[in-house]
């Protein structure tokens, strides 16, 4: 949720960053209107319930006749009160309706535009040349058959398209390079969640994805419960309705959970393999800062999944998302791309977002600032106010595709990156599986 305040200030700034992601411009207008309603609602009850009380003051003291009179005065005031008080109600629901439908404010300065509109941050290593080592690359999914490591015909058998089976000693990677994200995070102050991932409609909400109108979401209808994409739901909805104590520094979290996405728009993209599937499991880092310190903690996030993408030894770029690709709750995000070589193409692995007080503000997660002493010494207790929330990928099954296709032999077996071999017992080398 946006910050009221600053919109009423500052329009142009909001319309601003509507065009920019593509976005109504026009829902800026709606809620200056909504507020402007809601303030007069506000104004009018406020003096009919001060000329109520008055006038109860002048009942109590008349008599006889007069106190007759004035109580049918009442009533009719009373009424008046009563329709007022709705009309608040429903100038605040209307207000509030729209709040929660405009998109966070960008940072100044991302890229305008759509998907194709990134800008280039840098790019990191050189993809390897298969070429010059004389055979053709094999693409992930047939280096995970040739080691007995990926199923996707049983997966399909067991649950339909785009699930599958990982085995041996490729569900083995993946599980090691969850438990190598989750020593990183540990190392910088992560705190390890392992969360729910079903969350009720309010949390969902919350975070800001649109429970009623986003169609990538799994709903569990007879529960009124939705499995989440990302741990990040269930991490922003931990401290809902709080008051936090940053006096120790932000709260890091990292959130190790299964994640859920129907894939609803994607028919026919990626059908092969495991680069968009339904089911997945991710490391996710999250964390609640003063607001201060949002900028500063997303490029430190950005630098621990570059981190990870090193240790694995992946060719890489990073990119600053444009506006129009943005979630609706993220003010700016960093993607990061491995080079997948039998795509000749870099595709998503990673990405962290700073969503600023946007989750927060929904979801009532807040910080008490500082005491102050004015100029006779009295000590006035600081307000609360709402804190910064970010989140940002260290680890998703999804980069078996990368690694696997980058780190193969010609005979189909794979190099496991040396920062991996410890987490795998040691192993050097995924073999070719013996034939049946």
């Amino acid at each position: 949720m946006i910050d009221i305040n600053l919109l009423r200030e500052n329009p142009e700034i909001f319309r601003e960053s509507q065009r920019a992601r593509g976005a109504d411009v026009s829902l800026v207008d709606q809620i200056l209107e909504a507020d402007s309603s809601r303030r007069s609602s506000i104004s009018e009850f406020e003096n009919l319930r001060a000329e109520q009380k008055a006038f109860g003051k002048k009942v109590a003291a008349a008599q006889g006749e007069e106190k007759q009179a004035l109580l049918a005065e009442v009533k009719e005031l009373s009424q008046r009160v009563s329709a007022a008080k709705t009309a608040t109600d429903d100038a605040q629901a209307k207000l509030d309706d729209l709040l929660m439908t405009i998109e966070n404010l960008i940072i100044e300065g991302i890229p305008s535009g759509g998907e194709d509109n990134f800008k280039v941050l840098k790019t990191v290593g050189e993809p390897r040349d298969f070429s010059a080592e004389g055979f053709e690359p094999r693409d992930h999914l047939e280096i995970g058959e040739l080691v007995d490591g990926i199923d996707m015909a049983r997966g399909a058998k067991v649950s339909g398209s785009r699930f599958y089976f990982l085995k041996g000693y490729v569900a083995r990677m993946e599980q090691a390079l969850l438990t190598m994200a989750l020593d990183q995070a540990v190392a910088n102050g992560f705190i390890m969640m392992t969360t729910p991932t079903l969350v009720r409609p309010e949390t969902m909400n919350g975070t800001g994805f649109n429970v009623k109108h986003d169609d990538e979401i799994y709903r569990l209808e007879r529960d009124d419960l939705y499995l989440v994409g990302t741990s990040e739901v269930a991490l922003a909805g931990y401290h809902a309705d709080e008051i936090l104590d940053f006096s120790d520094g932000p709260i890091k979290y990292l959130g190790w959970s299964s994640c859920y996405r129907r894939e609803a728009g994607s028919a026919g993209k990626d059908t092969r393999g495991i680069i968009r599937v339904h089911q997945f499991n991710k490391a996710e880092m999250f964390i609640y800062a003063p607001q201060e310190q949002a900028e500063d903690l997303h490029d430190q996030l950005l630098g621990w999944e570059e981190e990870m993408l090193q240790k694995c030894e992946l060719s890489y770029r990073v990119i600053d998302t444009a506006a129009g690709d943005l979630g609706s709750s993220a003010a700016r995000k960093f993607d990061c791309e491995a080079w997948v070589p039998t795509q000749e193409t870099y595709r998503e692995l990673t990405s962290t977002s700073n969503c600023t007080t946007f989750q927060a503000r929904r979801l009532n997660v807040r910080e008490r600032t500082a005491d102050t002493v004015d100029a006779n010494g009295k000590t006035k207790k600081g307000a609360t106010r709402s804190v910064a929330t970010l989140n940002g990928t260290l680890a998703t099954t999804r980069w078996l595709v990368a690694i696997l296709e980058t780190h193969q032999n010609e005979d189909g077996s794979v190099n496991v990156p040396e920062a991996l071999q410890p987490y795998m017992g040691g192993l050097k080398v995924i073999p070719v599986a013996k034939k049946k």
